[in-house]
Formats: structure tokens, sequence, C-alpha cells
């Protein structure tokens, strides 16, 4: 019998047992509105995405798949009424909301055949004034067909688009009240780290998870802690980190952990998912981990000819 993969070390003990114990609504804490820091502008409005690629462990029917995944991270500005990057910003008066985008590719192959997923997520850079993500966007591809999963927040609730080939699930538009993503938490780390929640919170599941485990996509009881003493790892001579850390109150034992730089801009170190998965004879905790490979800011939509094929070679990805 293959052994258990085992969690990281700096995976809260105490986060696990509350989340196999504990199945009551949690206290929500209100999501507090950091400032951005004074670097912010200087990195991010230089006409640039920040690309970084890593190296993906992936859990999928039972076992652990090796692949690859990409954060794509860029700034830009969207239309409140729409919902879509704005054509002509400058012209767009109140309708223009600028937004760190984070365009989340993950790449990995399951016996024959592959998987392809891409999480697009809209945060405002002013959460002070616009507090939540308008819209994220969920695309799954295999060889047995695809998903899609899109959430547009409105003036009172997110409006959810589903569309899947499963009849189960079938073409669904349904309602969801306003609550933190955790889609959204990746975006909120590279904003400024000091606004994320702590504690017990109510917390949706992200899309490409919820999918994958045909699950709803609703709120969730979590609990929800910042590290940011985290030590470095002589093994992979990373400096000292911070981990935010979310453990759902669910049977599926389901955490999610995401490692970043301890100082702006604070960069995506690499994460770890868990939880008990159901195929096989008897359910048993897997873990998804991710661990970066090169980062490089990049206008890469202007490089589309077969030369600019060298930067794939820049992030270690195959061409």
């Amino acid at each position: 019998m293959r052994a258990l993969p085992s969690l990281l070390l700096w995976v809260p003990t105490l986060l696990l047992i509350g989340a196999q114990c504990s199945s009551a609504p949690a206290e929500t804490q209100a999501v507090q509105a950091a400032p951005l820091p004074p670097e912010f502008g200087q990195y991010w409005f230089q006409g640039k995405a920040e690309l970084t690629s890593y190296d993906l462990t992936q859990a999928r029917y039972g076992e652990l798949h090796q692949g690859e995944a990409v954060l794509i991270f860029v700034t830009e500005d969207l239309s409140r009424n729409k919902q879509v990057k704005l054509d002509n910003p400058a012209a767009a008066g109140a309708d223009r909301l600028p937004v760190l985008k984070l365009n989340f590719n993950k790449k990995f192959n399951t016996g024959v055949y592959p998987y392809s997923i891409l999480t697009s997520t809209f945060t405002p850079l002013d959460l002070a004034a616009d507090p939540h993500s308008p819209k994220v966007s969920m695309s799954m591809q295999e060889w047995c067909g695809h998903v899609f999963t899109q959430l547009n927040l409105g003036a009172k609730e997110y409006r959810v688009s589903q569309k899947s080939y499963f009849e189960s699930e079938g073409d669904t538009e349904t309602k969801m009240e306003v609550t933190l993503l955790e889609d959204e938490l990746w975006n909120r780390i590279r904003l400024n780290p000091a606004g994320l929640p702590t504690g017990r919170i109510r917390l949706v599941p992200g899309a490409a998870y919820c999918r994958m485990q045909h699950l709803p996509l609703r709120p969730e009881a979590a609990a929800a802690t910042l590290n940011t003493a985290m030590p470095g790892s002589n093994a992979s001579g990373e400096a000292p980190f911070q981990a935010y850390t979310v453990a759902y109150a669910d049977a599926r034992q389901h955490t999610l952990s995401i490692r970043f730089e301890k100082s702006f801009p604070y960069r995506i170190l690499g994460w770890e998912e868990s939880h008990l998965d159901g195929f096989g004879p008897a359910p048993r905790l897997l873990t998804t981990r991710a661990t970066r490979r090169r980062s490089i800011k990049l206008d890469y939509w202007r490089t589309h000819n077969n030369a600019d094929a060298a930067w794939r070679d820049s992030l270690g990805l195959p061409r």
C-alpha cells in the first residue's frame, strides 16, 4: 500500500484538528482593507505582467500527477457595469475599475489524457472603496469534455453561471451571497497581506476545486491563520517567508496553505492543498503541492511570434 503523502510541517496541526471536528457555522471576521504599499505603482504600473512558473504535483483520481502551473499577475482596467476589460479606459469615467488580475493556469496529465485549467480572478486595487472581487471565471478542459464557471458581482449577490457536460450538473444559473472567495486570496496577498482575514471566517472554496470535487459553490466555515515568521528551507534555499493557511470545517479535511515573500512585492513561493480523495477502495488524504521555478516581468501579449518562444526558456517551460 502506498504511504499517505505527508503535510508540510508548517501547516498548523491545530487547524487540521479543527477542520475534522467542527461543522458549526463560523463567526465571520470582517475583511479589512489594507492600503497599497508605496512601491506598488513602481512595480505594477510599468506595462508588464509578472509571470511565475511552478513545479506542480496535482492530486487527482486517487493519485499524484506531475505537471506545471503558471501564475500571471497584471493590473488592468475593468468595466464596472460590463465586468470586462475596457478598450478605452481614459474615456470610461466612473465606469473604470482598476484591478489586479490573476490568470492561474494548471496543466497535468492523468494517464493518457491531459488536463488544462485556467482561473481568472479580478480584484479591485482600492478594496476600501470596492471590497469584493467583481468577477471570477474558470474553465477546465480534458478529453472527456469541458466545464465552465463564472461568478459576477451584483448589487446584493454573486450571479453564478455553470456549464458542464455532466448530466447531474448541466447548465445552471444561480445566486450566492456576497462572501470572501478563495480564488481572490492570491490577489489580496499581492495587494497587501496585512488585509487578509484571520480567525473564524466564511469562505467560498476555489472554483476549480469545487468542479473537480463536483461540489456546489457556496460559503463554508473555515479557520484562517497568517504566520509571518516562517523559517527558510535549507534544502530549497528559500529566505524566510509568510504563510497564509485556511482549514475548512468539513469532513473532507480540506486545507490550503499559500507561502509568499515577507516583503513587497509578496511573490508567491508555492502552495499546498490537501483533501480526502474518494477514488479507490477507501478515502485517503492527498496533497497537491507547487514550488516556484522562475519568475519574469514581461508584456507577454506582444510576444506571439515564433522567435518569442525563447521566453518560455526563461520560465523553464517546454516549447
